[in-house]
């Protein structure tokens, strides 16, 4: 996800003073210009009943609540007759309190054995209808009790997902309780015998359709007694034998419409099957691996097929069902080979289904179009032809209408859809352009917590390009996303991880940032880091609270997310999570709030020290982000700009936790990103003389001079010669005497032959920022243009994020290093030699001039420019020493930071 974009530019505030007018005046029920009050009570009651109508369930019963007019009109049967409660949790006391309405319920769609064992306590005796999902943990019991309790049942579905523990008991309990039943469709049973369906064809004579798909077993001779039956489906089952089911099935005198979907039913069997059967005039193949292309194609111009034929009205339905069914099984598999398919055919045919008049067949086709563009659901990755070949079908205006609808199913797919397809940029554009950001900021609101959590998920989507985080931000998305949070606290993983994700996006962007944080943003996202215990859910929350405090130079998010409780110390302990996205999001978290100075005393004080030493030590092995927001932290951490007795602790406890070990495996690293950050850490670290030493006894430096002549970083390059510099000023000499432990367990190094080679490369190094010809000549001449043109290519632009915009103070105090140690050649010195000489005659002077230039950024033009007047030179051993006392007094105050 993108961590830093701009926010699109927002509407004129006239615009929307004008939206708001017009609105007023389309609200004003007569041309008085008096003010008009409506009184709610004095409604028709069939226009009562339409709202309620629109209503879930429980808003249906908080509005009955109000007075007792309406109450007696919410219970209202036509209200009652279809329940919806796949969106709700549905126990045995929820379904007792709604009975009292129920006594005329006849069709209900539920979701989860909770809800199935729940169903017997709302007393409807009437009920005709009943359509579960989630039924892998639905037992013959229940299903046996439920077809005992409901004996006028006409309809039973359950899929599309498996019913592992439905056995044949479990169904011919059904057909002895259930004499009307008509329909009967059952996913992924395991076995299904002859019993079972002999018992169906005795004591189901309406069984008009039956739909066992992707059963483990089906006898399929005794498919053959149930005479009944109309449209049969037996998609994905494989262990039918073909040669005796088409002998068989051919002479069911009534049956219309065949799927053989996704199974190996052979050409041979198709064949008698066509010509043998009375009255069959559909028969479905898709995906059949023994049929021949043109044979699976058969099917192709249904989509164009008239409805004026009465006998195709009639099959339409199942046969639109059974479509859905097949085309979402192929969707979720997504087997090799049908690309082609799906852009010719199945992306079209699916946008039909959309447009059925059956609910749970327009679901399924938008829950088809969300699975069949996904090609890789670990890294979020959309087939890009697939996508646009629904928006090029008109489909995102058809989802957008459907997810319109007041039904929460259909919204709840439609958003998923939207949300699947809106990774792709092209799509995202045209989501937005038909007004898709509105549709789903309104989404997010829904009580419903499946459509809040799809439509959050659109957003996040969404929020990824740059483009549209303004337009999120102002259609109310940043305030809904937030509320999310506060709604489903707990039990919401799904929703939580949506909203806290499409969060971490927006407050990439500077002024969005600050309005999550208006909406109270920061308090959510560390309720979460705090409490939650899912993974993905904290992972999101760490990112969102890590571009929240990006902000550090723009506005004061990064203050308030130090400041709100607990949330230094639940970032320290995400540190240690098992999941390694969580470990790389906390630590980047923490690198962003160390730029500030109460939130750097505050994650050392929170223990992060430890945690974040001892996340690098375990992460030589992890992800490149991980590797490089470990350093990074750590790099934060050890700043001592204010140069206090405290932050100096916290570098000398990074030093003496084992700091500088990992840090220096991470410097070889081969990612540029994590060379910068090892690098800068390892030169703060080196302020510290202590510190310094331990770098040289764990063998940093090849490991920084490796970084300063091969690094791809500039950057890089740049903070390692920075590193070696700091770590050979002289200062280091005393403490090696005495070693960098305090049990004086210092390994035996040689400083001179490390001192020896740092210098030497960072003489190399100095020397690649100018050719020495054109740097003489520059600083002979004082000419402005020739001395801009030196201080142009000595100028590292990767380095504009940092406090010190410039490079070339710091430059210079690299060639004055490697001048007061002679090693520089006799051109080059002597231009250094010009500057230092040039100096005024007081030294009290010459360091109130040299502290002056080295507090602020420093061009070599007006260095050069102030200080050449010729005075008497100094001997070397007193610009050493004079050299030293400047560097302790100015610029050894101003590390850098990240």
């Amino acid at each position: 996800m993108s961590r830093r974009v701009r926010r699109k530019g927002a509407q004129s505030k006239d615009k929307g003073k004008a939206n708001l007018h017009s609105y007023s005046e389309i609200c004003h029920v007569s041309s008085s210009s008096e003010k008009v009050e409506v009184d709610w009570t004095s409604l028709p009651d069939d226009t009562v009943v339409q709202l309620f109508s629109c209503l879930n369930y429980r808003d249906r019963a908080s509005l009955s609540s109000t007075c007792r007019t309406w109450r007696a009109l919410g219970s209202s049967p036509c209200l009652w007759n279809s329940l919806d409660l796949r969106a709700h949790k549905c126990d045995a006391a929820t379904a007792a309190s709604l009975a009292p309405r129920c006594a005329k319920l006849q069709k209900l769609r539920f979701r989860g054995a909770e809800s199935a064992n729940a169903i017997m306590h709302l007393q409807a005796r009437g009920l005709r209808e009943i359509s579960g999902d989630f039924c892998r943990e639905i037992t013959d019991a229940t299903l046996s009790v439920m077809a005992a309790k409901h004996e006028a049942l006409e309809s039973i579905q359950l899929g599309p997902d498996f019913c592992d523990r439905i056995s044949s008991d479990a169904i011919k309990a059904v057909a002895l309780c259930c004499p009307m039943l008509k329909r009967l469709r059952l996913s992924g049973v395991r076995d299904i015998d002859a019993d079972a369906i002999n018992a169906l064809a005795r004591h189901c004579r309406q069984l008009a359709e039956i739909g066992f798909v992707d059963c483990v077993s089906v006898d399929e001779l005794a498919l053959g007694n149930v005479v009944s039956v109309r449209f049969l489906s037996v998609a994905g089952i494989r262990n039918i034998k073909w040669s005796s089911a088409s002998q068989v099935w051919n002479k069911l005198p009534n049956l219309t419409g065949l799927d053989v979907s996704r199974t190996d039913v052979s050409p041979s069997a198709l064949s008698r099957l066509l010509s043998s059967s009375q009255n069959l005039k559909v028969l479905c193949a898709l995906n059949c691996p023994l049929i021949e292309e043109e044979e699976r194609t058969l099917f192709s111009d249904w989509r164009n097929l008239k409805n004026g034929d009465k006998s195709l009205n009639e099959i339409m339905p199942w046969l639109e069902w059974i479509l859905s069914h097949a085309l979402l099984r192929i969707a979720e598999t997504n087997p090799q080979g049908l690309d082609s398919f799906w852009l010719r055919q199945g992306a079209a045919l699916l946008l039909r289904l959309i447009q059925s008049s059956q609910e749970d067949v327009q679901e399924r086709a938008a829950t088809a179009l969300a699975n069949f563009v996904v090609i890789d659901d670990e890294n979020a990755t959309v087939d890009c032809g697939r996508a646009e070949a629904v928006m090029q079908d008109g489909g995102i205006r058809l989802l957008l209408d459907l997810a319109r609808s007041c039904r929460e199913g259909l919204q709840s797919e439609a958003a998923k859809a939207i949300a699947n397809l809106s990774v792709n940029a092209k799509v995202a554009k045209a989501v937005a352009e038909e007004g898709g950001i509105n549709i789903l900021a309104d989404l997010a609101r829904s009580r419903n917590r499946l459509v809040a959590e799809e439509a959050a998920g659109g957003l996040w989507n969404l929020s990824v390009g740059e483009e549209h985080k303004g337009a999120i931000a102002e259609a109310g998305g940043v305030k809904a996303l937030v509320d999310l949070i506060f709604k489903w606290p707990s039990g919401g993983d799904g929703v939580l991880e949506r909203a806290a994700g499409a969060l971490a996006n927006l407050a990439a962007d500077d002024k969005c940032s600050m309005e999550v944080a208006l909406a109270g943003g920061v308090h959510a996202l560390v309720m979460l880091a705090r409490s939650c215990k899912f993974e993905g859910v904290q992972e999101q929350a760490a990112r969102a609270l890590a571009n929240l405090a990006a902000h550090g130079d723009s506005n004061s998010n990064n203050a308030a997310v130090g400041q709100e409780a607990g949330a230094l110390e639940a970032l320290v302990q995400l540190t240690c999570s098992h999941h390694e996205g969580v470990r790389q999001e906390a630590a980047g978290a923490l690198w962003n709030l160390s730029f500030d100075d109460r939130n750097r005393e505050a994650i050392a004080a929170a223990g992060g020290v430890e945690a974040l030493v001892s996340l690098a030590q375990t992460c030589s092995n992890a992800s490149q982000g991980l590797q490089e927001r470990a350093a990074g932290a750590l790099w934060g951490l050890s700043v001592s700009e204010a140069n206090s007795a405290f932050f100096l602790l916290i570098s000398i406890a990074i030093g003496r936790e084992g700091g500088v070990a990992p840090l220096i495996a991470l410097a070889r690293s081969d990612a540029e990103d994590v060379h910068e950050t090892a690098a800068g850490a390892l030169w703060n670290l080196a302020f510290n003389p202590g510190n310094a030493l331990r770098i040289v006894e764990e063998g940093g430096v090849p490991a920084l001079v490796n970084l300063c002549s091969s690094s791809a970083s500039k950057m890089a390059r740049f903070m390692a010669a920075l590193a070696l510099a700091y770590m050979f000023d002289g200062r280091m000499d005393e403490v090696a005497l005495i070693g960098s432990s305090s049990e004086g367990s210092s390994k035996s190094v040689s400083l001179d032959g490390a001192r020896r080679m740092a210098l030497k490369n960072i003489e190399t190094f100095v020397r690649t920022f100018s050719d020495q010809q054109t740097f003489y000549a520059a600083a002979a001449s004082s000419a402005p243009a020739s001395l801009a043109q030196v201080a142009e290519a000595a100028r590292i632009q990767e380095a504009g994020h940092l406090r010190c915009r410039f490079l070339l103070c710091l430059v210079l105090r690299l060639e004055g290093l490697l001048l007061c140690f002679g090693i520089l050649p006799l051109s080059l010195k002597h231009v250094l030699l010009l500057l230092f000489s040039s100096l005024p005659s007081q030294v009290a002077d010459m360091q109130c001039t040299m502290r002056a230039y080295c507090r602020r950024p420093v061009q070599l033009g007006s260095f050069v420019l102030l200080l050449h007047q010729q005075q008497l030179p100094l001997k070397r051993k007193s610009l050493q020493r004079l050299y030293f006392e400047i560097l302790n007094t100015t610029m050894w105050r101003l590390p850098f930071e990240a």
